[in-house]
C-alpha cells in the first residue's frame, strides 16, 4: 500500500514511522524551506540537507515521482519538494493524509485518493477527508472521527512537564533568524537561544533545547521559532514524541479500518 503525506514536519513523521513500520510504503510531500522546530525528528530536515534519520529510518529528497518510487525500492522515505502534492496524479496513492498541521485546509479534497486522512483541525469527516484525527493532548489525542471535525485550536500549546506556552521561543521581531544553540543544549531561563538582529530569542524556562529554527530562516515576530522541554531528558530530542506517534497510530488505524470497508463493499 502506497501512501502519500502532505507534510513532513515532526507529527508527519511519527505518522510515516508508524505507518512505514507497519509495512506501508509513504511519500511525503513538503515546502521549498520547511519551519519544523524540531528537526532532528523531521523528515522534513531532507529538503534542506538532501537526507535525514529519524530513530531507525532514513529520508531522501527526491527530485520527481520516478526517483520516489525507486527510493521506496531502496528501503528509504522520499521527501519532494510538492506543496500541491500534485505528484498524486502519477503516484496514484491508495491513501492521502494531510499532515501538514495548518489547523485549515489547504486544498486536499475526498477525491484524492481512495482513503483521504486529516490530522488536526480545520477538516470535516465525510466532507473534505473520510477521517479526522485528533491532535490536541488529552484523552481524545489520536482518536480517530469518522464524522465530523477535530477539536478546535486553542492556540495554548500542550502542558509538558508542568509548562505549556513558556515553552515556545518566538521570534523577538520580523527578520532574518540567527541561531546560537544548538538542539539538545541545556538552557536556562534567560539565556538566548537565537537573535533576529539585535534582538534576543530568550529563554522562559530550564530545561534542554528541544528544537529551533536553522541559521538564516525568514521570520515573522511572534513566529515559533524553538521549544523548549522542561523534562531535560536529551533522548527526547532525537526520538519521535508520544504525541505524534500517537497520532501515528490513528492515522494508521483510520486507514486500515477504511480500506478493510473499501474491500468489504467491492
Amino acid at each position: 500500500m502506497l501512501v502519500l503525506i502532505r507534510g513532513a514536519g515532526d507529527i508527519a513523521t511519527g505518522i510515516a514511522l508508524r505507518l512505514w513500520r507497519s509495512g506501508l510504503r509513504c511519500v511525503m510531500c513538503e515546502i521549498e524551506a520547511p519551519t519544523a522546530i524540531r528537526r532532528t525528528v523531521a523528515f522534513s530536515d531532507a529538503v534542506r540537507r538532501g537526507e535525514t534519520t529519524v530513530e531507525d529510518v532514513t529520508a531522501r529528497r527526491a527530485s520527481d515521482s520516478g526517483e520516489a518510487l525507486r527510493l521506496l525500492e531502496e528501503g528509504i522515505v522520499p521527501v519532494l519538494v510538492d506543496p500541491e502534492a500534485a505528484c498524486k496524479a502519477a503516484l496514484r496513492p491508495d491513501a492521502l493524509v494531510d499532515a501538514i498541521l495548518a489547523k485549515r485546509n489547504l486544498g486536499t479534497k475526498i477525491t484524492d485518493a481512495p482513503v483521504v486522512a486529516a490530522v488536526g483541525p480545520g477538516f470535516t469527516a465525510g466532507e473534505d477527508c473520510h477521517a479526522v484525527v485528533e491532535t490536541m493532548r488529552g484523552h481524545t489525542l489520536g482518536r480517530v472521527c469518522y464524522t465530523g471535525s477535530a477539536l478546535p485550536n486553542t492556540n495554548i500549546p500542550g502542558l509538558i512537564g508542568g509548562f505549556a506556552g513558556e515553552r515556545v521561543l518566538r521570534a523577538p521581531a520580523d527578520g532574518i533568524f540567527r541561531q546560537v544553540l544548538d538542539i539538545g543544549a541545556q538552557v536556562k531561563a534567560g539565556d538566548a537561544a537565537g537573535y533576529v538582529g539585535e534582538l534576543p530569542m530568550v529563554c522562559q524556562i530550564d530545561g534542554v533545547l528541544r528544537g529551533i529554527l536553522p541559521d538564516g530562516t525568514p521570520v515573522r515576530k511572534g513566529m515559533k521559532s524553538g521549544d523548549v522541554d522542561p523534562r531535560c531528558e536529551k533522548f527526547h530530542c532525537y526520538t519521535a514524541s508520544d504525541k505524534a506517534l500517537a497520532v501515528g497510530g490513528g492515522v494508521l488505524e483510520a486507514i486500515l479500518h477504511l480500506t478493510g470497508a473499501l474491500r468489504e463493499r467491492r
